[in-house]
């Protein structure tokens, strides 16, 4: 990729626009998991991916993966990416980044082969929002795909693996999706998607571990009956055991040190203003780096829906769609990577992620590190997300760096952790 650092991250962050102009509605960036404006994005990343010398395939969960071969046929294999998919209404540089400065290291080598290859991932899917679970394409990639998960179906009824199906793929062959045995190491490059990096005037955090997560779905069931003849003291309302247990979620997080606890999405029936709601569907999201602490939350939480439920004759059931344990990423490469910014000039802050990423599926299964760049106004999962210039060069003068950490710790990369 010829021109300077500054013409170079221009360019990467323009990637990141055009590609935020496939969306399934016009006027935001929306865009989830196998869905039309995939296709699109699939096909310009693969135009750019080839163009600098990588082979492409779209595997059986739609991952699209870019090789660049090592010196000999086998080479052990570094993984690197992110994903493609995004929340409703999002920003530009969620997980797109992570792929796009992916391509970018790959162009920056010029033709030069190193003692690893390099596999370059856009996971398919990363946020959980049309099939109400996340992870879907690193899970594949460990294996941890199963046929209940399959089964799962969308808003409009389509199951994930006829979801599969409509894409153009076969279902059939995902255990092929699965991690190379080469594979020594992963690195996501991702935005912060909070304020601390900002707050500290630094461009890149080099994350040691990911909080655990909780992700359920509440159902309050009570009786849907005319708003205009139900007297107050005989409804059975679900929407207003809903509202109580929504504020006593947020006190309770906000009584707790290092714990975040969400309600961001409900769904109530029928959903007609002159009809008191007969039921309620509302999400809950709990995260803390300490799994002890975060479980006892999800029961207190859990107790609190119950008790807002009974007192207004409302039944509240519940199920568990993520139980996520805190993971640490691997302690060798988070050194590696924290002197690869030092060497290159841009010292990073050691931090934990509160979000959940790739990242945390990829790590138990092959040696994992992660960089963050920081987000101007400590935006993210918003139209405004963005990122700074000097951020994105930041990063990518960091992780040619960590290339070269990587090729010269030892002869052979697989031994790095021996």
């Amino acid at each position: 990729m010829p021109g300077t650092n500054t013409d170079r991250a221009a360019r990467i962050v323009a990637r990141c626009r055009e590609i935020a102009e496939y969306t399934e509605i016009p006027g935001e960036i929306t865009r989830l998991f196998l869905t039309p404006p995939m296709h699109e994005v699939h096909a310009l990343l693969r135009d750019w991916m080839e163009a600098a010398g990588m082979t492409v395939r779209i595997d059986a969960i739609g991952n699209l993966r870019g090789f660049w071969p090592g010196l000999v046929p086998g080479s052990p294999r570094l993984l690197i990416g992110s994903h493609l998919d995004t929340v409703p209404n999002a920003g530009a540089f969620d997980g797109v980044l992570g792929v796009v400065l992916a391509v970018a290291i790959i162009e920056e080598l010029r033709g030069d082969l190193l003692p690893f290859a390099i596999e370059v991932i856009g996971f398919s899917e990363e946020e959980g929002v049309r099939f109400s679970k996340p992870f879907l394409g690193s899970l594949a990639l460990v294996g941890k795909l199963d046929t209940e998960t399959l089964a799962r179906t969308d808003r409009h009824g389509i199951s994930l693996r006829q979801a599969i199906d409509d894409y153009g793929l076969d279902p059939t062959p995902l255990p092929a999706a699965t991690l190379a045995g080469e594979a020594f190491a992963y690195l996501e490059i991702h935005i912060e998607q909070g304020p601390l990096l900002e707050s500290e005037e630094t461009s890149l955090g080099v994350v040691e571990a990911l909080v655990g997560q909780t992700r359920m779905e509440l159902i309050f069931t009570g009786q849907a009956n005319h708003a205009g003849t139900t007297p107050m003291h005989l409804r059975h309302d679900a929407i207003a055991a809903a509202a109580e247990w929504i504020t006593a979620v947020e006190r309770y997080a906000s009584s707790h040190d290092g714990l975040v606890a969400t309600v961001g999405k409900l769904e109530a029936a029928p959903g007609a203003g002159n009809v008191i709601a007969g039921q309620v569907i509302a999400s809950l999201d709990v995260r803390h780096a300490d799994d002890k602490i975060r479980e006892a939350s999800v029961l207190a939480i859990l107790k609190r829906a119950d008790k807002a439920a009974k007192g207004r004759g409302v039944h509240v059931s519940c199920n568990r769609q993520l139980e996520q344990p805190a993971v640490p990423l691997d302690l060798h490469l988070t050194a590696l990577l924290s002197k690869a910014a030092t060497e290159a000039g841009f010292p990073a802050r050691s931090m934990t992620s509160g979000a959940g990423h790739d990242a945390m599926i990829l790590a138990p299964a092959v040696p994992s590190a992660m960089l963050f760049l920081r987000s101007p106004g400590g935006l993210s999962h918003h139209p405004k997300e963005t990122v700074l210039p000097q951020d994105v060069e930041a990063a990518l003068a960091t992780a040619m760096e960590f290339l070269a950490q990587l090729r010269d710790h030892r002869t052979n990369p697989k031994e790095i952790h021996a």
